[in-house]
């Protein structure tokens, strides 16, 4: 049985990509289904964000922000589905 890879760099590419399957999942249902109670389910989601934060080092000021993150249960799928997907490769 392999383990695939110990990197946090493909961990964290395998999340970056199944967060974008799972957006372009649910902006596809968000689009093509019907008003009912399974669209409502399988897009709602929740939008925490951070920001604005502002850094002043006297010479130089910035504001970061503000950064969110928008989770969906078809998000979370989308990353269950690409991280099988890598792990069945590597």
């Amino acid at each position: 049985m392999s383990t695939g890879p110990k990197r946090p760099r493909f961990y964290l590419g395998i999340l970056a990509a199944g967060f974008l399957l799972g957006g372009y999942l649910s902006a596809l249902l968000v689009r093509f289904l019907p008003e009912s109670a399974a669209k409502s389910f399988f897009t709602f989601s929740v939008a925490p964000s951070l920001g604005p934060v502002t850094v002043n080092l006297l010479v130089v000021s910035f504001t970061l922000g503000p950064v969110g993150i928008n989770v969906s249960l078809l998000s979370l799928v989308g990353v269950a589905v690409a991280y099988y997907t890598a792990r069945s490769i590597f």
